[in-house]
């Protein structure tokens, strides 16, 4: 595949811009051929651009389907060659991104992969050109070079002093318990991500490439990848934990990291509480809702629809029994059979890493209450526990690593006896194979950390426990029988939920892990072969394949219809986004509406109140005096009919409205009409009986108890239940259960119920805004005026009632063949509105934009005083 090269750096955030463009000469080129390409941040910059600035053109090949992987390290091992000359380097086999490779790899539709991510070793500068020459061409792999300054604050500093302790649910208290927020790092952890685009956008073809970025070191990536690329084809998996919003709404840049994660098209999390505590910030900090259809959770976010995916990551099966394949690995298992069963020692194993969140320490004190509470135990059960190096540094390392240890010389010095120590600590790197092994021989193995987010290690001892026929004959089992294993996991890791056969366990309630310990000892050999058998089927048919696989058809759906959507960027640093409309759907142009409007004769302008002229949560809902001004400027020309629609009541909008003499209104969502101030009240359906106030009443006044924050507002013929001022999150799943309830009680009834923004609306049967159109367009034809200018302008459900009907009166008897109709919404969203305005203030300014034409027209008075910003109409 060719690939083009794009060297300009990113300018999203100010600051340390520079350091991008003095990195970037030093990159070996990956194509020969020479230009740039015009106008990226243009809406087209992102979809087919061939030619270069130069003249030349970009020459095709076949084209195959490939991914860019992008993480903090790459998965390669890195060695100094002898003499301290030159570097050798290897695939590090553990890696989950090369597994996933390899599991793709073995299925028909594989796919070509290309890594971006940094090296574990620091290479000098003078070096940094040959070793990336070398990782693209043996490895496809391009190598991030941070400056080590950067690399410590950005990964020492902001990755692991911040993110990482509030993923896990531990904030910053005091200076000493997790450090406080240092703007510095962020501004590290912003410069590192930029660096990272910067390499992506020298291998990155646009139109045909993924784009899959991992893990929390790179949550403003996506931004960056956005801002150059509209409808580049972006995934995002988080491989830890997502705190619930009270947590994560402590940091800072909260809003930052949730508006970069949302620039992406898919977003991946292990489990859904993760993905719910993600939406649940997203609601409660930028007010977004999501939807669910057909099995996939979306939000809608400026137009485009960002996926939730949920499912937990898995091992690479094929490498793993591989490993249980060695000769080392059965010398191992050999060796473990001699050290534990051959004298009659019954091994229950932990595999963790030396961290605060592991659970380590609690997990040893379970251990001594089993040994304190059954005697039974002592000299028959040994706890191995194989403690990996750290992947952070610090003060709680140290910590951690001083306990463990203390309580490990304890239990032993109270427990133990000659030849037999209840616990052997394993603090020395092992081999995989030799962790394999400890699996296989293992009769129950305990995964207790206090917060983790997925851990993988019960997956690995399951298959371990299956085995093989080589295994069998040395275990001496037969290799025909069932096999067996035992589970005690924390409820606070992400594959707990997957493993519904062991035993989970609170790791801070020590009495209640030490019972599952010896549970799991007690426990019926038939009823552990059931247990193992149940999680075998499920491990090895959810592999790393599995998963990659389910995650990168799921991104290509999420980005199917980025051809079809006309995209623009809008925003600065990263509070960047791009709007994504259909072809068909765009913003409605002052110039053009005003020019429209001046070549006119019969004119109908209908307009919502609520959310239109006046914004949501306003407390005083009454219009102010440049709206009256407005109104009335427009109700003064004849050839106008103007119309105001909402759901208030017809006293407070004839209240209000008194001085707009001209003016129709239309309450409570249409059920009564006037079609000027000194016409009677219509009503536009027949006369209501309200008698189900009586049923509906009693249910919402119950839900207003018990929803703070919630009030009803009754009506003359509906009533309404408001949760704008509940929490966002409780008013939302109470409004679902009270529109169940009442539709349940009033089956009966001659209304229909329906939920809107924020509130559940009770409502007479067959009253809509729609019934305001039909009636608009009656009382012109009354006036002998076939309308040639329709303006709807709108901002909710209700609304599309009103679209609907004037868009499907196009072409009809009762406008004009020339007519010109703009359906307008406020801010882009699905509707069956042609146009947009972003809010209120646009809709106003529009508005007076009109009416200052009026004034000029009818000559009576001086023009309009547009507000500052507005676009200077010309003179006529």
């Amino acid at each position: 595949m060719v690939s083009r090269l794009y060297s300009n750096p990113l300018e999203l955030v100010s600051g340390e811009t520079s350091s991008l463009g003095r990195l970037s000469p030093r990159i070996p080129r990956v194509v020969t051929t020479a230009g740039i390409i015009p106008d990226l941040d243009s809406p087209s910059s992102s979809s087919s651009e061939k030619e270069f600035a130069d003249g030349g053109s970009c020459s095709s090949a076949a084209v195959r389907d490939r991914t860019i992987i992008v993480a903090n390290q790459l998965p390669i091992h890195s060695h100094r060659g002898s003499g301290g000359r030159g570097w050798s380097f290897s695939w590090d086999k553990d890696s989950l991104l090369l597994q996933l490779k390899d599991a793709i790899g073995d299925m028909p539709s594989a796919m070509e992969f290309v890594y971006v991510g940094c090296l574990r070793e620091e290479i000098p500068l003078s070096e940094q050109d040959e070793v990336s020459q070398i990782l693209l061409e043996s490895f496809n792999c391009v190598p991030t070079f941070l400056p080590p300054e950067l690399l410590s604050k950005y990964y020492l500093g902001f990755c692991k002093q911040h993110l990482w302790p509030l993923f896990h649910y531990m904030l910053p208290l005091s200076a000493e318990h997790g450090g406080r927020f240092d703007r510095s790092l962020w501004q590290a952890y912003v410069s590192a991500n930029k660096i990272f685009a910067d390499k992506i956008l020298e291998v990155i073809s646009p139109d045909d490439d993924f784009v899959w970025v991992h893990d929390y070191h790179l949550m403003i990536l996506p931004t960056f990848l956005r801002k150059r690329f509209h409808r580049v084809k972006l995934g995002f998996f988080l491989h830890s934990p997502f705190p619930s919003s009270e947590i994560y709404k402590t940091l800072p840049v909260r809003e930052e990291i949730l508006r970069s994660l949302l620039n992406s098209d898919l977003i991946g999390f292990h489990t859904f509480d993760y993905a719910r505590h993600f939406l649940s910030c997203c609601s409660r900090m930028l007010g977004l809702s999501y939807e669910s259809k057909r099995g996939y959770i979306g939000l809608e976010y400026y137009g485009r629809t960002v996926s939730i995916k949920i499912l937990p990551v898995g091992i690479h099966m094929g490498q793993l029994k591989s490993v249980l394949r060695l000769p080392e690995t059965e010398e191992k298992v050999v060796e473990l059979i001699e050290q534990f069963s051959n004298r009659g020692r019954t091994m229950l194993l932990g595999v963790d890493d030396m961290d605060i969140f592991k659970g380590i320490s609690l997990k040893l004190l379970a251990f001594e209450q089993l040994l304190m509470q059954h005697s039974g135990c002592r000299g028959k059960v040994v706890l191995v526990q194989i403690a990996n190096p750290a992947r952070g540094k610090g003060k709680d390392v140290k910590e951690v690593q001083a306990e463990s240890s203390a309580m490990v010389k304890r239990i032993n010095q109270a427990f133990g006896f000659s030849g037999y120590d209840p616990v052997i600590m394993i603090d020395t790197p092992l081999q995989f194979y030799e962790r394999v092994a400890y699996y296989v021989v293992a009769d129950c193995c305990l995964v207790t950390a206090v917060r983790d987010g997925m851990n993988l290690i019960p997956y690995e001892y399951i298959i371990s426990r299956q085995g093989n026929e080589r295994l069998d004959g040395v275990l001496r089992l037969n290799s025909k029988a069932p096999k067996k294993s035992m589970l005690v996991v924390s409820e606070f890791i992400g594959c707990s939920p997957s493993l519904s056969g062991a035993i989970r366990v609170n790791p801070w309630n020590v009495d209640t892990v030490a019972d599952a310990m010896d549970s799991a000892l007690r426990m019926p050999e038939s009823e552990k072969q059931l247990r193992h058998e149940k999680h075998y089927r499920y491990v090895s048919t959810h592999d790393v394949g599995y998963w990659a696989n389910s995650f990168l058809q799921d991104l290509e759906r999420s980005c199917m219809d980025h051809v079809r959507r006309r995209c623009w960027g809008i925003g600065f640093g990263l509070g960047f986004r791009v709007v994504a409309l259909d072809a068909s759907f765009r913003k409605l142009s002052l110039e053009h509406i005003v020019s429209s409007y001046r070549r006119t004769e019969a004119r109908a302008i209908l307009l919502d109140y609520d959310g239109t002229l006046m914004p949501h949560g306003s407390i005083d809902k009454s219009p102010s005096q440049q709206s009256i001004e407005i109104l009335n400027s427009l109700c003064r020309d004849e050839r106008n009919v103007v119309f105001l629609v909402s759901a208030c009541s017809r006293s407070n909008l004839g209240e209000w409205f008194s001085h707009c003499e001209n003016l129709g209104v239309a309450a409570e969502h249409g059920y009564y009409l006037r079609p000027s101030k000194d016409a009677d009240w219509e009503v536009g359906v027949p006369a209501a009986d309200c008698s189900w106030k009586q049923i509906a009443e009693p249910v919402m006044r119950l839900y207003t108890e018990t929803t703070d924050g919630s009030t009803i507002e009754d009506r003359e013929t509906s009533l309404v239940w408001c949760y704008e001022d509940a929490d966002p999150d409780f008013g939302s799943c109470q409004a679902k259960e009270l529109l169940n309830h009442l539709e349940s009680v009033l089956s009966n009834e001659p209304v229909s119920v329906k939920s809107g923004s924020s509130s559940v609306e009770v409502k007479p049967q067959g009253v809509s805004k729609g019934l305001v159109a039909h009636r608009l367009i009656s009382i012109m034809m009354e006036r002998s005026l076939l309308p040639d200018f329709v303006l709807c302008i709108g901002d909710d459900r209700s609304d599309e009632d009103m679209f609907e009907v004037i868009t499907s009166a196009v072409n009809g008897p009762s406008l004009s063949p020339s007519a010109e109709v703009f359906a307008c919404t406020v801010c882009p969203k699905p509707s069956k509105a042609k146009y947009y305005l972003d809010d209120t203030a646009e809709i106003v300014r529009l508005l007076q934009g009109l009416a200052s034409d009026t004034e000029q027209s009818l000559g009576s008075l001086a023009p309009f005083a547009i507000e500052e910003n507005t676009v200077t109409l010309p003179a006529g």
